[in-house]
Parts: structure tokens; C-alpha cells; sequence
């Protein structure tokens, strides 16, 4: 824990005369006034610690050992300052004279505590402290211990009109929602000096509209923690402002949930998002998706529509499939967090893609097992509540080998209402095996699916109202769909063959748990490519604990089919989501 310090410690013990170093610089370069923090970065058991002021202009920051005397460093921060705000650390020379400026008075460099010098002898790591001043000629700087530091800080590369723009940050020692925003539009030719910066909004959210086409963008961004602020980052996209392109197969959808569901109602969504690691593959580009141009399959371009479309719904519970990893990190998480929402992510096993469950704050996280409760085949294979399936499972060796080195996998979530503790809802979130000849796999996935949430609900919160969303790569008369939607799939069902004779394995299977009811109907599909179109997707709920308000209108067959088939330039997926209002 970080202490202030007395003016009795053995920082002063030896401190016989002020430490200052004097150097000579012209008078104008300083102004007395109090300075933005210094902030120092110190953390134990690093053996560096780092220390970030703005010095004439110019940002400094600093790495230094723990461990190495002070003096050392205010010797360092005041040849800074005599070389003129790091310019190439050479005096400015007369053109004419080619000779260095004459200096016209000195500057003193110290640290100070309740006004009293720090010694020099001191260490770094005990001699920065909260409360101290550095003190650079008139310059007064207020030491920030360990205070609010961007450790990410980066603007999206393709930006597009009337799509909103996130940054993606990470704060240390801070919290995302208390940092300060200020946006600008380079206003005139980007290319010449003539053109200026011009303020253009406040957020963490800026939505470009069609007249900054052509504008790159600025974001001035302050990390905080309450009332503590770090230094400020400038952000300078790369990429120009785009247009957009127009209208999106969600923009109908939106006239629905202009409002979000209330304190008394739950809107959930089951999406899809189709991962860029599958996205960017010769196949997807040649012959799943070969209508949609290469540009509209880059994730960069698909995330402002993905975004758009997910703060549009203004949802509580999203369900995500499909979702890269670097996705979840880089881009939703922060993203979404702007908007009120927290996520958690489990990866797929041996992929680089899989589940996020994302809620506001309608409600808190009582327990997750996406980081101690094994799931999917590695459930199956080391799980002593699925010894049963496993031995039966062995009765067909060439099935049981392949289930058990198919990547799957179910994401758990148990949520409490707020100021009412005995209110619990479980989410399960999953993506089942993708083949159309997989049923029999997909049964036994499932099988293993509700086992597991059924102890989940048991052990975590008995009586809880529960929904299950994902992928099922179902079709409504799959033995998938009725195993969950009347309980039991006899040993008679196609689906036990459906990968031919030799992975053939018909067995009675029981659910668990109770029927559930698709909340959203029987839409006509949730999934269009080129070669197919059906339904695949699925929000399933509990019908004794929970009723459908309201069920989001799809897209009309129209929208869908306006550039052929999906994804295309204005809807960033092969599926569609899924949205309904409950309570």
C-alpha cells in the first residue's frame, strides 16, 4: 500500500541543502503557474517505475529503476529542460551567428514535500509520493502516485458516416466511464496548414455525419477516476470519415427498440456475428460469400455496422456467438462498455473464436463458469456428471472419437436483479457442431448442454428463471429442437444417422430439464447465404418463469435479399439477430 510520507522520515535525514541542478533558459519558456500532473506509474515487485509530465509542450515520460537515487532523476528532467523541450538535445543556435543563444536566468529543479526539499539519497520508489511538488524553474507540478494512465489507446481505421465511433481504451488505475472525451473534424485540405481542428462533440461515442466526409478525426482523451485525471492522449485517426452505406437491414428494426424494455421487462438478443477468422478464408471469399465485396468482409468495415446495429437494439442480455477473440478484447468489450454494457467471453476449444454474454446493469454477475467448469468435449471427457453419456457413447468408438475432438462449448451465467437478491436469472449461451450431417453430434452436444446447466440452476440458484440463446445449427424438426422443446428424442430419430451407418448410435435421450418455448417464433429464417436459408438460431426460455412481450420484426425478405444474400455491404453477418422483450 502507498503511504504518504512525514517530513521526519529518512527522506530528509540528509538533506542539508535544497536539491536543485541550474540550468539557463530563455525567460519566456516558462510561466508561473500550477502544471498538469506528473504522474508516476509504480508498482511493487516491477523493477521500473515510469514518470509522464508535460514539459514545455511536449510530453515526457520517463523509465527509471525503483531502486535509483532521486537526485539522478531531477539531474535528467533539467538537462531536458536546458535542451529546449527535447529538441534533438542540441541549444538553439543563432542562423546568422551559428553560435548558441545567450541565457538569460537560471532554473531550479526540486521536489518538494509540505515545502520542505526531498533528499537526494532518496529512492525513487519511496521518494515520489502523492501530495509532493516538482518544482521546474516557476513550473509546479502535483505528484500523482499510481494515478488514472491510458494503457491503450486507439481510434478504429475505417470510419464511416452515421456510424458511431469508439475508441478502444484501457485505463489503469481508472475506470472507463469517468474518462473525459473531446472530439474534432480537420476542417479544410488535410494536406496543408491551412486547415484547422474544430470541435465536434463530447463522449466516449461521436457519430460522424455525411458533411465530415472526407475529415480525419481528433479525440482528446482524459483518463479519470473520480476527481483524479492522468495526462491527456491525443488520438489522430489515420483513415478519413467515409460514406456510409445508406440504409441497413437493421434500421426498421430500430423503430422497435427506440427505448430500452424498462426496470420491469428484459430484452435479449441471440446473434451470430460471423468470426473474421472465418470471414477472411479463400472459401468464404470464393464460394460461401461470393456476392459480398471483399472490402464489406473485413472486420474494420463490419464492426461499424455490427455496432450500430447492437446500440440500436438498446438490449439488456446479448447472447454472441462466432466472436474472435481479438475481437472481444480490441473492439466489443470497449465498445459495448460505452454503452452501458459488461461482457464476458469464453473461447471454443482449440479455436480462436467463441461465446461473449454481454448484460447492463439492470442486473449483476452472481457467478460464471467460463474460467472453472469445463464444457463441451472436454466436459464430456473429464467430467464425472456426464459419465453416463461417455459410456454410451462408447458403445460406437468412430462417433465417440470425433465428439470428443469437435470444438464446442456453453457459456453459464447466473444473474441477480438489483435491491432484489432472490430475483435469478440463468443465460446459457452456446454454438453447436456445424455440419448438416451432424445431428447425432449435435444431440450429444446437447445432451451434455442441458446436463450442465441443469446442475448450474441446482447448485447456483435454484428456482431461476432461465433462457437459453445461441447457434443450434438446428433446424425447427431437428432432434436438437425437440429434445429442448418437448424433453425427450427417441432412439427412432433420423438424426441418430445422420452421418451414415458407421457413426450410427440411436439412444433414448431425456432433457433434464423442462420443455422450453422459442420466444421468437418460427421465423422464416435466421440464416441466408448464397446455398442456404433456414432456421438456425434460437432464444429458448423457461414458459413458467418468464412470457414474450415483444418479438422484434425480422428483416422483410426484400432487405435481406437487397444485395443477394448475407453478409453484404449493409449487414455485417450470415445470420440475423434475434431480439425479444420478456418479462
Amino acid at each position: 500500500m502507498l503511504k504518504y510520507l512525514p517530513t521526519t522520515s529518512r527522506l530528509f535525514s540528509r538533506c542539508v541543502t535544497s536539491v536543485t541542478r541550474t540550468f539557463h533558459l530563455q525567460k519566456h519558456r516558462f510561466l508561473s503557474r500550477m502544471e498538469d500532473s506528473v504522474v508516476v506509474r509504480c508498482v511493487a515487485g516491477e523493477p521500473k517505475l515510469t514518470i509522464s509530465f508535460i514539459l514545455d509542450g511536449s510530453h515526457r515520460h520517463m523509465l527509471r529503476d525503483q531502486t535509483e537515487e532521486l537526485g539522478k532523476v531531477l539531474l535528467r528532467i533539467a538537462n531536458n529542460a536546458a535542451r529546449g523541450g527535447g529538441q534533438g538535445g542540441r541549444a538553439k543556435k543563432s542562423k546568422k551567428s551559428k553560435a548558441p543563444q545567450a541565457s538569460a536566468e537560471p532554473v531550479v529543479v526540486k521536489l518538494l514535500y509540505n515545502g520542505e526539499p526531498v533528499s537526494e539519497d532518496a529512492e525513487n520508489s519511496e521518494a515520489w509520493q502523492d501530495g509532493m511538488t516538482l518544482h521546474i524553474g516557476e513550473m509546479r507540478y502535483e505528484v500523482q502516485r499510481n494515478g488514472p494512465n491510458f494503457t491503450r489507446a486507439q481510434l478504429p481505421g475505417c470510419l464511416l458516416a452515421g456510424f458511431p465511433v469508439c475508441p478502444r481504451l484501457e485505463v489503469e488505475f481508472g475506470r472507463l466511464e469517468d474518462c473525459e472525451l473531446t472530439w474534432y473534424k480537420h476542417e479544410g485540405d488535410a494536406s496543408t496548414k491551412e486547415a484547422e481542428w474544430v470541435p465536434a462533440g463530447n463522449g466516449r461515442v461521436f457519430v460522424p455525419s455525411n458533411l465530415d466526409i472526407g475529415s480525419r478525426l481528433k479525440v482528446v482523451a482524459t483518463p479519470r477516476d473520480g476527481a483524479r485525471s492522468g495526462l491527456p492522449k491525443e488520438l489522430v485517426s489515420v483513415a478519413t470519415v467515409e460514406a456510409g452505406p445508406g440504409w441497413c437491414t437493421c434500421d426498421n428494426r430500430h423503430a422497435y427498440t427506440g427505448r430500452e424494455a424498462g426496470p420491469e421487462g428484459l430484452r435479449v438478443l441471440s446473434y451470430n456475428i460471423l468470426a473474421d477468422v472465418y470471414a477472411q478464408t479463400e472459401m468464404s471469399r470464393t464460394v460461401l460469400y461470393p456476392y459480398c465485396p471483399p472490402y464489406a468482409l473485413q472486420m474494420d468495415y463490419r464492426f461499424n455496422l455490427l455496432l450500430k446495429e447492437l446500440a440500436g437494439y438498446k438490449a439488456d442480455l446479448l447472447c454472441l456467438q462466432e466472436v474472435d477473440t481479438g475481437v472481444f478484447s480490441d473492439s466489443l468489450a470497449p465498445a459495448l462498455d460505452a454503452y452501458g454494457l459488461e461482457g464476458t467471453f469464453r473461447v471454443k476449444e482449440r479455436q480462436h473464436e467463441g461465446l461473449a454474454t454481454f448484460y447492463r446493469s439492470m442486473a449483476s454477475l452472481v457467478d460464471s463458469d467460463d474460467h472453472h467448469a469445463p464444457t463441451g468435449s472436454e466436459a464430456l471427457a473429464s467430467d464425472p456428471l456426464h459419465s453416463d453419456m461417455l459410456e454410451r457413447l462408447s458403445a460406437n468408438p468412430v462417433l465417440k472419437d470425433k465428439v470428443l475432438h469437435l470444438s464446442t462449448t456453453l457459456q453459464v451465467s447466473v444473474f441477480e436483479k438489483l435491491n432484489e437478491p432472490s430475483n435469478k436469472l440463468c443465460v446459457g449461451n452456446t454454438h453447436l457442431y456445424w455440419h448438416p450431417k451432424g445431428g447425432n453430434v449435435r444431440l450429444v452436444q446437447m445432451g451434455v448442454a442441458l446436463q450442465h446447466l441443469s446442475h448450474v440452476i441446482q447448485q447456483e440458484a435454484p428456482g431461476a428463471a432461465f433462457i437459453f440463446c445461441g447457434d443450434f445449427n438446428s433446424t425447427p424438426d431437428s432432434g436438437v429442437c425437440q429434445l429442448i422443446q418437448g424433453g425427450l428424442v427417441p432412439d427412432s430419430h433420423p438424426d441418430w444417422v445422420s452421418s451414415g451407418p458407421e457413426e450410427a448410435l440411436p439412444m433414448e435421450l431425456r432433457s433434464p430439464l423442462p420443455p422450453l418455448l422459442s420466444a421468437c417464433g418460427d421465423p422464416a429464417y435466421t440464416n441466408y447465404v448464397g446455398g442456404f436459408h433456414g432456421v438456425l438460431d434460437y432464444v429458448f426460455l423457461q414458459p413458467d418463469s418468464l412470457e414474450v412481450d415483444q418479438v422484434i420484426p425480422m428483416p422483410t425478405h426484400e432487405e435481406v435479399t437487397s444485395h443477394q444474400a448475407l453478409p453484404s455491404v449493409a449487414h455485417p453477418s450470415d445470420h440475423i439477430a434475434l431480439v425479444c422483450d420478456l418479462d
